[in-house]
């Protein structure tokens, strides 16, 4: 007679159960109306159904009482790392100030860059945490942040170390980026060829071989950096081993969509002007989409990223909140996603999945989070919300009830 087979309970560590959730792994958002997820060792062990769930043996476990779960929010493009402010250029601005009466009252990213200079590592971090906390405050777990108002190697360093210790401040995942192609410094007197020297030559080999940074950006724009002299940035972060973005077609069509994807970047941001052929290079390429309602917000521009033609070649799109003190104040996620709806008019779909699997993919970190799946770490938004819509819909509102970091 055959014995009757005994399966054993899998162990995990805590078990979240009568959850709706959104998997993000497709279709759509990957709506389950009766979910588990399970976590061991940091990492999801089951997401999915409760009816297919494996019998657990579970430490804890906790009821969220029909409560929504997303992955954690992901920021994928932020200047979070800055000191001083420049609210008294915003000022001015509304006053009726041109860019250039603004820079020769000393304001601009030169004043960033001087107070940025002046600052310890220790000063950065203390001004950035606040920053960091209303981030992490509204269900983010993964924070982007570039350096670029140094422009020295010894302050760009300085400010990629700083933006490695708040890891060590918050439970949350810190991914940095080279700025050092962001601006001219004053001390450069005007050549932009000699600076870009610098950067190749001195501050990447440096900063690849510190491990500072996990990838390269540049600022391809006419009041930045040209094509070509962006191209040599992408060159040396090649042979540096070093991933690349770019801030591209922001302001004019300089064709930066299509140089990105040429060197297989992990997305473009901005896009305003891009093209077709520009967008069409991305999808050949995998270069996710970066829009960033925040600054299209502050700077009252009325020319809109394309989205249709970034839907129309299928091109994956990320919203992220571009934090930084000249051009995008913003300090969330979720305003950002209600301004990428109502600006740019992304569906309720398009802006979470933007913050999340998205968000993760622009990171190049998608096999390690962004998705509600087995074997990614279990970063966890847990939302007192009946409708997913409302992530997206209301204004000034966190209707956060738990965040999740790596199951804890």
């Amino acid at each position: 007679m055959e014995r009757p087979r005994i399966y054993k309970a899998m162990n995990c560590e805590t078990l979240w159960h009568n959850a709706r959730l959104a998997t993000l792994t497709g279709p759509g958002l990957g709506v389950v109306e009766r979910g588990v997820v399970a976590a061991q060792g940091g990492r999801i062990v089951y997401a999915g159904a409760e009816a297919d769930v494996p019998s657990f043996d579970a430490a804890r476990r906790v009821d969220c009482d029909g409560r929504w779960i997303t992955p954690g929010l992901v920021d994928c493009h932020t200047h979070l790392i800055y000191a001083g402010d420049r609210a008294r250029e915003f000022e001015m601005r509304l006053a009726g100030a041109s860019y250039e009466e603004i820079a020769k009252a000393g304001g601009g990213i030169v004043s960033t860059v001087r107070a940025t200079r002046a600052a310890s590592q220790d000063d950065l971090v203390a001004s950035a945490l606040p920053r960091l906390d209303a981030l992490i405050g509204e269900g983010a777990c993964t924070v982007e942040i570039k350096s670029g108002y140094g422009l020295s190697l010894e302050d760009e360093m300085k400010m990629l170390r700083a933006a490695r210790a708040l890891a060590d401040k918050r439970k949350v995942r810190i991914v940095t980026t080279f700025l050092g192609a962001h601006a001219l410094p004053p001390e450069a007197n005007g050549d932009k060829d000699k600076y870009i020297d610098l950067v190749c030559n001195e501050m990447i080999p440096v900063v690849a071989r510190e491990k500072l940074a996990d990838a390269v950006d540049a600022f391809c724009e006419g009041i930045a950096f040209s094509a070509e002299q962006t191209r040599r940035v992408f060159e040396a972060a090649k042979t540096h081993g070093l991933r690349v973005k770019l801030h591209a077609d922001q302001l004019s069509n300089l064709h930066g969509a299509g140089l990105a994807a040429a060197f297989g970047a992990l997305s473009a941001d901005h896009l305003e002007y891009t093209d077709e052929a520009g967008i069409a290079a991305m999808a050949k390429s995998g270069t996710a989409a970066v829009l960033l309602p925040g600054a299209f917000y502050f700077l009252r521009e009325t020319k809109q990223p394309p989205l249709e033609l970034i839907r129309k070649h299928r091109v994956p799109i990320a919203i992220a909140t571009d934090n930084n003190p000249g051009t995008s104040p913003l300090t969330s996620l979720l305003l950002t996603m209600n301004m990428a709806a109502t600006c740019f008019r992304m569906t309720v779909e398009e802006c979470i999945a933007a913050v999340t699997r998205e968000g993760a993919r622009a990171l190049g970190i998608l096999n390690q989070t962004g998705t509600l799946e087995a074997g990614k770490y279990c970063d966890l938004a847990i939302w007192n919300i009946e409708n997913l819509a409302e992530l997206v819909y209301r204004m000034g509102y966190n209707p956060l009830h738990a965040r999740i970091r790596n199951g804890q």
